[in-house]
């Protein structure tokens, strides 16, 4: 095993933004703060859902789900009821999902162990992705 993820903080979006815009990243701070304060902020005031697109990254969404009643806790067996409420949805765009979806044997990473494309040749692989 690899060890843990690395974890990216509002700190290191700070910091990334500082580079881009050229300037010290004590004049990015507030403002990487006040749009992550602001996504947040819409996301809790939605009534009772909402759709906040960001374009060439993606459309972060509230929704509503179901209520179940007969879901399982899986610890211990018993059959609970789960009202309907409301979650968090990501839905990246076109192009970030094409950019994560690249094969990792063509970025040059490791491949996970016990991962099914780890036995496969490229060469059986068609440009599709599929084995032919």
């Amino acid at each position: 095993m690899e060890g843990r993820i690395k974890t990216l903080t509002k700190k290191d979006v700070s910091r990334k933004v500082a580079d881009l815009m050229d300037q010290p990243i004590y004049k990015s701070e507030p403002w990487v703060h006040a749009v992550i304060e602001a996504l947040g902020i819409l996301m809790v005031e939605a009534d009772p859902e909402v759709r906040i697109e960001l374009r060439d990254f993606g459309v972060f969404e509230v929704k509503k789900t179901k209520a179940k009643p007969k879901a399982r806790n899986p610890k211990t067996n018993d059959t609970v009821f789960i009202p309907s409420r409301r979650k968090t949805h990501f839905k990246p765009s076109k192009r970030l999902k094409q950019v994560l979806q690249q094969p990792l044997q063509d970025l040059n990473y490791s491949i996970p162990e016990g991962s099914a494309d780890a036995s496969l040749d490229l060469a059986e692989v068609g440009e599709n992705g599929y084995h032919s």
